[in-house]
């Protein structure tokens, strides 16, 4: 028997519902990406990363090195590559979840910086749409220009949105005041109601809220001519036992 193909927007629906992550204490379950890099360019791969957190492009400062031959979930690390765990932004709406706001997750894609400041989505995949997760699409069209933010402030990097009841924005308010200082930040744009955020339109009654795609560092690895295979929403895991990347 055939299995239904489940979209995206069922796959973060199903893992947000098991995030447990509070933010004010710093432990619990997160939606985590894994990706996987040469073992001889894993040195770099981290210096990258480094660069790509200093400059504010990353949801979280915490990584999981996994070295060939290992095992994360039931994913087996391949011979000669390491597996980088990264916490995947689709963890926010688990957050946003937890605390009672209904959360219906849009799309991800490609957005516009300007001096540092988001202006608008230049591309972006509904998540009802399609069956694999759109910013490992994106990056795998080499349309971001990550490094040149970092650098420069100007260019465009990986986002995603998701949608909340307007009635709701006083719990979403504590939502962001309590991200503030955590192990997970990015949020690039919290829309008015009833109005486009970054672009893109809601729902009536509903309000947009935009965050840096998890996988915004490796974009800006294989920017660096590293090569890069991502597992975008691969599982769940307990975010204690990540480290920050700093210390690598």
């Amino acid at each position: 028997m055939n299995l239904p193909l489940k979209f995206v927007n069922q796959k973060i629906e199903e893992y947000a519902m098991q995030v447990t992550y509070d933010p004010r204490e710093g432990r619990g379950m997160v939606i985590y990406n894994l990706s996987l890099i040469p073992r001889k360019d894993l040195g770099a791969a981290i210096a990258v990363y480094k660069d790509a957190f200093k400059a504010g492009v990353c949801v979280s400062g915490l990584i999981r090195i996994i070295e060939q031959g290992e095992e994360i979930g039931d994913y087996r690390i391949p011979d000669e590559m390491a597996g980088i765990v990264t916490v995947c932004s689709s963890t926010l709406d688990g957050i946003l979840m937890i605390r009672g706001v209904p959360v219906n997750p849009i799309g991800g894609g490609v957005v516009e910086i300007e001096s540092r400041i988001p202006k608008r989505f230049t591309h972006l995949i509904r998540y009802e749409h399609t069956t694999i997760d759109p910013l490992q699409v994106l990056i795998s069209q080499e349309i971001t220009s990550v490094t040149d933010v970092m650098r420069k402030g100007s260019g465009t990097i990986l986002a995603n949105i998701r949608e909340c009841h307007m009635e709701a924005e006083h719990l979403i308010g504590q939502v962001m005041d309590d991200l503030i200082g955590s192990s997970f930040t990015g949020i690039l744009d919290v829309g008015l109601p009833n109005s486009p955020a970054l672009g893109v339109e809601v729902n009536p009654q509903y309000m947009g809220i935009v965050a840096l795609g998890g996988t915004n560092p490796m974009a800006a690895i294989r920017e660096a001519g590293i090569p890069v295979r991502i597992h975008a929403i691969k599982g769940l895991l307990e975010i204690g036992t990540m480290s920050e990347i700093l210390d690598y």
